[in-house]
């Protein structure tokens, strides 16, 4: 029962119950939140609940789960029930603070400052539509649009600075306060889009978990971040990012693991399991995302094994060394070996996706 009762099955129960009461209770959220008291029955029955034959307490568990979904989604049409996203005017301010930086930055490329403007801020207007054009035709795209990738990115970066802290319990504490801070600030910073907020719950879920000590299962994770942000916003279940946010990550979980263990035992050193190991997280993700991607856009991307083999180090690299640039160059001690280096980085990138392109 412990099992049947576990997160993944609850997180999964109310996450159907929101897909159907978003898909059929649109315009009707009085009829769907009045079903909320029967949701509330395992609650005023809970001493009972536990007498009653397993199959049937857990029946009953799961379908309260379900119905609680459900009038989530009528709740959240009701007028005046949405909650309007927190944006502080300093964290506005601090997105065209970001953005002035990196324009003040003497890149040699006219190019450099409004790519990584798009990487670090989410802001595309000032990109040269060649280069929109190489992303989007390379399949690339998922690059430009601010997702997990770039949080996970800033994640494992702000990880390894606060290492040097220690373990002690208090340097423990210090570190899971500035790494969940600093996600938390780039999440809303660049707007908390859907897919963004579902990679900071990752981030928030991990670290608490790793604080205190406990197993971190990756399908747990997934299915308490899942069930955490749809009861905040149970309408997100309808933008395409969070649809493939999730679906990517359950790729990654489910295909991910025995994919990867098809390679042969080797050491770790070895540059071809660290590529077959990126084709692997590859494939894992499009396993998932193409049947929907094809389905909304009716295209599928040819050469995303080649463009991911070669744009995902290039623009982990990038990011890592655009952060460290944009710091260092706002405290004045930005060497100019670096600011060449993410430069040249940022050409390389345009270029290899502008040769997929064409292919």
């Amino acid at each position: 029962m412990a099992e049947t009762k576990s997160i993944e099955a609850l997180s999964l129960s109310f996450t159907i119950g929101a897909l159907a009461g978003v898909t059929l209770s649109a315009g009707q959220g009085w009829a769907a939140a009045s079903a909320l008291g029967l949701a509330a029955v395992p609650v005023l029955l809970r001493r009972k609940l536990l007498e009653w034959p397993e199959r049937v307490s857990v029946s009953v568990l799961l379908a309260a789960f379900l119905l609680l979904g459900f009038c989530s989604a009528g709740l959240a049409s009701l007028p005046y029930a949405s909650i309007s996203p927190l944006s502080a005017p300093w964290i506005l301010e601090a997105g065209d603070r970001l953005k002035a930086l990196i324009a003040d930055i003497p890149f040699p490329s006219e190019g450099t400052a409004p790519l990584l403007a798009a990487l670090l801020t989410g802001d595309r207007a000032l990109l040269a539509r060649e280069t929109v054009s190489a992303f989007r035709e390379s399949g690339a795209s998922h690059i430009l649009a601010l997702s997990g990738l770039h949080l996970g990115i800033i994640y494992v970066l702000f990880d390894r600075l606060t290492r040097v802290a220690g373990q002690t319990p208090l340097a423990r504490g210090l570190r899971f306060g500035a790494i969940v801070l600093a996600a938390a600030f780039f999440t809303l910073m660049t707007g908390a889009s859907p897919s963004l907020v579902r990679a900071f719950l990752f981030i928030f879920i991990n670290e608490i978990l790793r604080l205190t000590g406990r197993p971190r299962k990756a399908s747990r994770v997934l299915c308490l971040a899942l069930l955490v942000q749809l009861v905040l916003d149970p309408s997100a279940i309808k933008s395409l990012g969070f649809q493939l946010s999730y679906l990517a990550m359950a790729g990654i979980f489910l295909v991910y693991p025995p994919l990867e263990a098809w390679y042969p035992p080797s050491p770790a050193w070895d540059p071809f399991r660290r590529i077959w190991k990126a084709a692997a997280l590859s494939i894992s993700c499009q396993l998932f995302t193409a049947p929907l991607a094809w389905w909304r856009f009716h295209s599928f991307p040819r050469h995303f094994l080649l463009t991911n083999l070669l744009a995902l180090p290039l623009t982990t690299a990038l990011m890592t060394t655009a952060v460290l640039t944009v710091a260092l160059w706002d405290i004045g001690l930005c060497p100019g070996v670096l600011i060449n280096a993410t430069d040249a980085l940022c050409n390389w990138l345009q270029k290899a996706l502008e040769i997929i392109a064409t292919m």
